[in-house]
């Protein structure tokens, strides 16, 4: 059977006409899938010698390589640079940013991102994987499994990805040994079996050779499973998103005239009808769905992943970050939650951390209530931990500012899933995949002020302005991105209302905690002293950094 489809690569395909070829083209099933491993493991060489030996690369991209000067192999090609582009990766030899790339064989599409191997960028390699539909995790057969190896294994595992292949790579540099890839194979089972992978699949291969890469090889006879392209081609990859409760993120508004308003999104999960009863999340009203708009025109029915615009028989008010589900499957709705967490920053994370969480269409202020515990990829047992460093994978505890709305991962990995921002920076500091709500039912715990914090996105102030219109002004200014302001007499209870968490705005004050704006150097321009008062504040420490630079808050 191998051999057969190894020759059907070689096959001219039969004249088609071009809507025959298109219509060909996609009826084929797709399978995303990403590479990952350690650094040298040959993962770039690997995929340019699967397109290699595919056909899957274009006669100027050959040419190219074929003259290149940097980073040359001992073979006539260097397969490594048909994915690693960047200038670092040609003068480094390794993999830095993903590298995605398409090719077709007469069963399957396929779309490839070539992660990096280095610890460094082990973010990028989450961000490749993260909509893979299977992992093809390297080791090269001289070192064995590494810590990298292992850290990918269990990231490619929480990212909910169902098949893995172990492809142990460099058997030629080893003589084709099997006690070699046997050894190999009984240490990554000994610590990924129980990851939940649905299948895992053990290759000995060489890339540089293609040795069971686009073909069998004849160099490692005892082993008698599928190659790679193989194993590609047959796993079984169908995920039935329509099968799976409705979950319509609403992305955009689009309100071209008074006639029409619209609900624009992807359909992450589940399908939905013309005159489907539906509900409006976080508000809880119900509607009924009048039509569903896509590019190609009006539908009578849309399932998921596909894009649309959705209107409604009534007049509901609906805005990015809601979510359109059927009234009778709603998703689990929660303020505390559990999640695995990968942390991507250098600054360590500590509980009482406050961010940015931003999940589907949302955005919303959470607060990093604890570490319950973090991977300890040597053990690959959970230990306790009160930080997460750069790459460390931990279970996190989180209280968000407005309730989530939200599948376990393991359900849906799009309304699972989240990234968390830091406001300062604007930077993805980590990426989640939410476990489960946090019950806290019978359980109380006093008010904080950084809870307070993190709802108002401001910390408790004295402000001190003289000017009467200034200071009005100001309170609106403030108020207007979500703050909470007001202008007071100076002998109002003070104490009260800063541990309610106010901005007091006065105009004398004796308290040693009064920050006196009016003594800061304002420039005579309204807007402009305004603007200084809010830079000023944000110096301070009292206000958000950058909280005012997109004029919608937070």
């Amino acid at each position: 059977m191998a051999a057969v489809e190894s020759q059907e690569l070689d096959q001219q395909p039969e004249a088609l006409t071009i809507e025959e070829f298109l219509e060909q083209e996609s009826s084929k099933e797709l399978l995303r899938f990403s590479t990952a491993g350690s650094v040298d493991d040959g993962k770039s060489t690997l995929i340019g010698r699967l397109l290699y030996d595919a056909r899957g690369i274009y006669e100027d991209q050959l040419s190219s390589i074929q003259n290149s000067k940097v980073n040359r192999s001992s073979g006539p090609i260097d397969f490594s640079l048909l994915t690693d582009g960047l200038r670092a990766e040609r003068e480094q030899g390794i993999t830095i940013d993903v590298a995605y790339r398409y090719f077709a064989t007469p069963r399957r599409k396929f779309i490839i991102a070539d992660t990096p191997g280095h610890e460094q960028y082990t973010r990028n390699m989450a961000t490749g994987a993260s909509t893979a539909q299977l992992a093809i995790v390297l080791v090269d057969a001289r070192h064995g499994v590494l810590p990298q190896t292992r850290r990918h294994a269990a990231i490619s595992a929480l990212l909910g990805i169902p098949h893995l292949v172990l492809a142990v790579n460099k058997m030629d540099l080893k003589d084709y040994s099997q006690q070699v890839f046997d050894k190999i194979v009984s240490d990554f089972l000994a610590f990924a079996a129980d990851f939940g992978f649905s299948s895992i699949q053990a290759i000995p291969m060489s890339a540089l050779e293609g040795e069971n890469v686009a073909r069998l090889g004849t160099a490692m006879p005892w082993y008698e499973g599928p190659y790679l392209l193989e194993y590609l081609e047959t796993v079984p990859v169908t995920q039935d998103l329509g099968s799976k409760p409705l979950r319509f993120p609403v992305q955009y508004v689009i309100r071209p005239d008074q006639y029409f308003r619209g609900y624009a999104g992807q359909l992450a999960s589940g399908r939905v009808s013309v005159g489907d009863e539906i509900e409006i999340l976080p508000s809880g009203r119900k509607s009924r769905i009048a039509s569903i708009s896509t590019f190609d025109g009006l539908l009578d029915t849309a399932e998921a992943p596909l894009s649309v615009v959705l209107t409604l028989e009534d007049e509901r008010d609906v805005s990015r970050g809601d979510m359109l589900v059927h009234p009778k499957a709603l998703p689990q709705i929660a303020r505390q939650v559990k999640a695995h967490l990968v942390w991507m920053t250098d600054a360590p994370l500590s509980a009482g951390r406050n961010l940015l969480l931003k999940q589907t269409t949302r955005q919303v202020t959470v607060r990093v209530q604890a570490i319950e515990s973090k991977l300890d990829i040597q053990q690959m047992s959970q230990q306790p931990g009160e930080q997460l460093a750069l790459n460390d994978i931990g279970i996190v505890r989180l209280d968000v500012s407005q309730a989530l709305y939200f599948d376990p991962y393991k359900d849906n990995r799009l309304t699972g899933a989240f990234i968390l921002i830091d406001p300062l920076t604007n930077g993805t500091v980590g990426a989640g995949m939410i476990l489960e709500a946090v019950v806290t039912k019978g359980k109380f715990e006093p008010l904080t002020a950084s809870e307070r914090y993190a709802r108002n996105g401001h910390q408790p102030a004295i402000l001190v302005v003289r000017e009467e219109d200034l200071a009005r002004r100001l309170e609106r200014r403030l108020f207007d991105h979500s703050c909470q302001a007001i202008v007071m007499d100076p002998g109002a209870a003070t104490d009260a209302l800063l541990a309610a968490g106010l901005l007091l705005i006065v105009s004398e004050s004796a308290d040693p905690r009064a920050l006196r704006l009016d003594e800061l150097d304002l420039p005579a321009d309204i807007d402009g002293a305004l603007d200084r008062i809010l830079s000023h504040l944000e110096q301070r420490g009292v206000l958000l950094s950058d909280r005012f630079n997109s004029g919608d808050g937070i």
